[in-house]
């Protein structure tokens, strides 16, 4: 297993349209590095993406004011957005097992 990716900053992240020319499969995940459900929900989404290379993921660091989240109206983290060529087609807020991620990356 690699190491965790850190979440992409404010001027890190991809602006919404940047993520919407996206093609295939993305996930992608809003949080804080600090956030105990955020930590809690890693193991679960490693493992769930594990062996699953056609999934690009984005961690995002979310908060008051970021304009990514807010696009997408991110009220809890974690939250998993599921995109398939840009367009969400799914999303999983608090995810705490990698069966529940992997049921909706098997359904986007």
């Amino acid at each position: 297993m690699t190491a965790a990716l850190a979440y992409l900053s404010d001027i890190e992240a991809p602006t919404r349209a940047e993520v919407e020319a996206l093609r295939g499969l993305a996930l992608l995940e809003f949080g804080t590095d600090w956030c105990g459900h955020c930590r809690a929900a890693q193991p679960a989404v490693a493992r769930a993406l594990a062996g699953q290379p056609q999934w690009k993921h984005l961690k995002i660091e979310d908060g008051p004011g970021r304009a990514l989240g807010r696009s997408y109206r991110i009220k809890r983290w974690p939250t998993l957005v599921f995109l398939r060529d840009g367009q969400e087609v799914a999303r999983l807020e608090r995810p705490t097992s990698a069966l529940d991620i992997v049921q909706m990356l098997s359904t986007a």
